[in-house]
């Protein structure tokens, strides 16, 4: 079993300085919630966490199975419950590919085994809200 870990240092106000094994991030709140905007949200980080998640996955899996892309971009959004306390519920994640000569079957075999095998976030995400996936391949 491995741990990972983050520090969190309150920085006045809504803002915090939050530290992990790869860096810094600032966080904070918008101010019409109270913050001052200088950071990053909480619950966007989460999308974030879930498109570097499979961003990671991908890039890998491009390589190893000489997938002929110029660059990719991941879009999440996330849609959040009217309650008081505010959840995700479904998330929409676009997974877009540029290049000459896309192989559209063998990229959507690589998103699939990123979004089905390899990402954990992905996968803690599912426990708790309906995830849909989307493939887009245009031309660079």
């Amino acid at each position: 079993m491995s741990t990972t870990k983050s520090h969190t240092k309150w920085l006045g106000g809504l803002a915090f300085a939050s530290t992990n094994p790869g860096g810094v991030v600032r966080i904070d709140a918008s101010v019409e919630q109270g913050g001052s905007d200088s950071g990053l949200r909480p619950k966007s980080m989460m999308l974030n966490s879930l498109a570097g998640c499979s961003a990671m996955d991908i890039a890998n899996l491009v390589g190893k199975m000489r997938a002929e892309i110029d660059t990719f971009t991941i879009d999440v959004e996330g849609d959040l419950t009217d309650e008081e306390v505010q959840t995700f519920h479904t998330f929409r994640v676009t997974y877009n590919f540029f290049g000459a000569n896309l192989d559209e079957a063998k990229l959507e075999k690589i998103v699939h085994m990123s979004t089905d095998k390899y990402c954990g976030v992905m996968a803690m995400f599912r426990h708790f809200a309906k995830i849909e996936i989307k493939i887009n391949y245009l031309a660079s």
